[in-house]
């Protein structure tokens, strides 16, 4: 049923191309980064989602990473901004980063599987975006810099 009303909002994206705005969170700890796959769409993602009316960017990340993952973040920082231009949207979305956080085990009924994955080891089908920015953060770990903050570009 999800996937049969993705495709309704794939359609509606062609017809109004509208301004999108949301959060990612990526959840990293002891070299492992939190990925999900969703019920409606193939492949892995950096959890996060849409922001909603009356919320600020932080308190949708604590909200997304609460829903898609059950993880409960104490610090959390700003990574950068980035967009994607593809289904006919324009899509913005505003990436966090937590390295302080629990997880419950409790997700959404969007949700079809949480994984940790080595930051070495990064899942076939996580999506081309969500891909350069967890290399990205390994690329600052490994030259021990920490992340320039923020940054923007594209998904």
């Amino acid at each position: 049923m999800l996937r049969i009303l993705y495709r309704l909002y794939q359609i509606y994206l062609f017809v109004a191309r509208p301004l999108t705005l949301g959060v990612r969170v990526m959840l990293i700890r002891g070299g492992k980064v939190l990925l999900v796959r969703q019920t409606y769409m193939d492949g892995w993602f950096i959890p996060g989602g849409r922001i909603e009316k009356g919320e600020t960017l932080e308190q949708a990340a604590r909200r997304e990473a609460r829903e898609e993952v059950g993880a409960e973040l104490k610090s959390i920082s700003l990574l950068g901004v980035y967009s994607n231009f593809k289904e006919w949207k324009s899509d913005h979305n505003v990436l966090f980063f937590s390295d302080d956080f629990t997880l419950t085990g409790d997700h959404d009924h969007e949700i079809a599987e949480a994984r940790l994955f080595a930051l070495n080891s990064l899942p076939e089908g996580l999506w081309p975006g969500h891909r350069q920015r967890l290399l990205q953060y390994r690329r600052d770990r490994q030259r021990k810099k920490a992340p320039s903050l923020p940054r923007f570009g594209e998904w």
